[in-house]
């Protein structure tokens, strides 16, 4: 069964399609392959692999490795992320560890510990620059 993304109304773009998710409750240990969106509010220890956009959400408790176009975290993530798009680290989201990605976004509240490797968006072979950062708490 699949579920579809809405559709934003101002521009008409292409829908995604939601694949599942795991609740609250819910731990799973191992790798987890999904074709389109995926929302995690559970314990999750491996890899996560979607070919669209994973969710963390505000419950979520996440250690590995996470691979997937778009990937926003609202939980807990410890492990290495690998972004064709973005990386969106809201306001309640806790990342420690390694972000490749050509775009990394963190809303105020949201803490990343780790190493941040931008990848050039016009070509893939180039070389990778990377970045420490630290996210400062109460920056105004």
């Amino acid at each position: 069964m699949a579920w579809k993304w809405p559709a934003p109304s101002q521009n008409g773009a292409s829908n995604e399609e939601w694949t599942g998710f795991i609740d609250q409750g819910v731990t799973l240990e191992g790798t987890l392959t999904v074709s389109g969106t995926f929302r995690i509010d559970g314990n999750v220890k491996g890899n996560i692999i979607s070919e669209q956009t994973v969710i963390l959400g505000d419950g979520a408790k996440v250690e590995g490795q996470i691979e997937g176009n778009r990937v926003v975290i609202s939980g807990r993530f410890d492990g290495v992320i690998f972004a064709k798009g973005r990386v969106e680290i809201e306001a309640k989201g806790v990342v420690t560890g390694e972000v490749h990605s050509p775009c990394m976004v963190i809303d105020p509240g949201g803490i990343f510990d780790g190493r941040c490797h931008m990848l050039a968006s016009s070509d893939a072979a180039s070389a990778s620059v990377t970045i420490p950062i630290r996210a400062a708490g109460g920056a105004k």
